[in-house]
């Protein structure tokens, strides 16, 4: 049995089952035990999300909504209502604080915990999961999966491996044998451009990706390659890192897939906007610089920014410059697998006024 560096930490990963759409079943009586999905029915609407009703018969978040209608007919459209999710997660965030102040959300419905010292002095990582699983289900009426773990690596595995309702615990002495059964395709950062080299290069599971060396994962897939050797030994020492205050407001979307076509990029890019402009509300947020983050396959990553005189604040406005900003990326032969969007540089901090003035465009090609 191979030793694992950085094991006594204890991280706990939180997952929201279905979280927007359950939050609309919860509301709503009526919408229970049926396949509903968040967002628009309109022919260039996009799923936001959908329930675990809908996700039978294929219907996944960011799918167009006309894609979506002709895999599940009887599909309900519910249009979202972000400022409601925005306070249920921050509720959530109240059960998580009663344990560790120590949390890294990583959207709205899902979130790091570092257990490893916590407030009520519980010994097992894995009581606590469970306690606060019990709580959001008894004082929010939803449901989380959550995963435990010495790592962040294999604690976000372990809360997706017995979804909805899951609880998993990966012990450091169990690690290696777990991962040595890991489908290639759950490893951190590998989507299916990835996969299918991995593939052709014989490895199909942690065990063949172990049997690897370092120099030779770099010299196949560059700086990303080390991160594929640790995790193949259970190794991640990233830290929980607690979100601090900041003059931004922002989200990030980590795709399921890797994605190089324009039109699931735009999909996504509407996605990511739509949510900024409902968090930019919720926060009564305003500012005068859009940055668009985008993490590729390999896990590099750009930002370009655009500033403008005008508060960005409604979606007419970001949409557009999101584009503009999008048409710098080369993601056709880098396909991409996050994509992050925020607004900054609040009026009270910006400097000269009017020097952007000139990026007011029409993105008709867009359209």
């Amino acid at each position: 049995m191979m030793c694992c560096e950085g094991t006594e930490r204890k991280i706990i990963h939180i997952d929201m089952d279905a979280f927007y759409a359950s939050v609309e079943q919860r509301d709503n009586p009526e919408l229970r035990g049926k396949p509903i999905a968040v967002g628009y029915a309109e022919e260039r609407g996009v799923v936001a999300a959908a329930s675990y009703e809908a996700r039978r018969y294929g219907v996944r978040s960011a799918m167009a909504s006309t894609k979506a209608k002709r895999m599940c007919p009887q599909l309900i459209f519910v249009h979202g209502r972000m400022e409601v999710y925005h306070e249920v997660s921050r509720q959530i965030h109240e059960i998580f604080h009663e344990y560790t102040d120590i949390i890294e959300p990583l959207s709205l419905d899902e979130a790091f915990l570092d257990v490893t010292e916590n407030k009520p002095g519980i010994l097992l990582a894995v009581d606590i999961a469970k306690e606060i699983k019990q709580k959001i289900r008894n004082e929010l009426n939803l449901v989380a999966s959550a995963g435990i773990s010495y790592n962040k690596f294999l604690a976000k595995i372990a809360s997706d491996y017995r979804k909805p309702d899951g609880l998993c615990t990966i012990h450091p002495d169990q690690a290696m044998d777990f991962i040595a059964r890991l489908p290639i395709e759950s490893f951190w950062g590998v989507g299916p451009v990835t996969a299918k080299k991995m593939h052709s290069l014989g490895i199909h599971n942690g065990e063949q990706l172990r049997a690897c060396s370092q120099a030779m994962l770099q010299r196949e897939f560059g700086k990303v390659g080390a991160l594929y050797y640790d995790c193949a030994r259970g190794i991640d020492l990233r830290p929980v890192e607690a979100v601090r205050i900041r003059k931004s407001i922002g989200c990030e979307h980590t795709l399921e897939k890797d994605i190089s076509q324009r039109s699931s990029v735009i999909i996504e890019l509407y996605h990511a906007a739509v949510e900024l402009v409902g968090r930019l509300e919720h926060n009564d947020f305003k500012g005068n610089t859009l940055t668009l983050k985008i993490k590729f396959h390999d896990f590099s990553q750009i930002t370009r920014s655009i500033t403008q005189s005008k508060e960005l604040i409604t979606l007419d406005v970001i949409l557009p410059l999101a584009k503009q900003l999008l048409k710098e990326v080369d993601y056709e032969h880098h396909p991409i697998r996050l994509i992050g969007l925020s607004v900054s540089n609040p009026r009270e901090d910006t400097g000269e006024k009017g020097v952007w003035e000139q990026l007011s465009f029409e993105f008709s090609d867009w359209k």
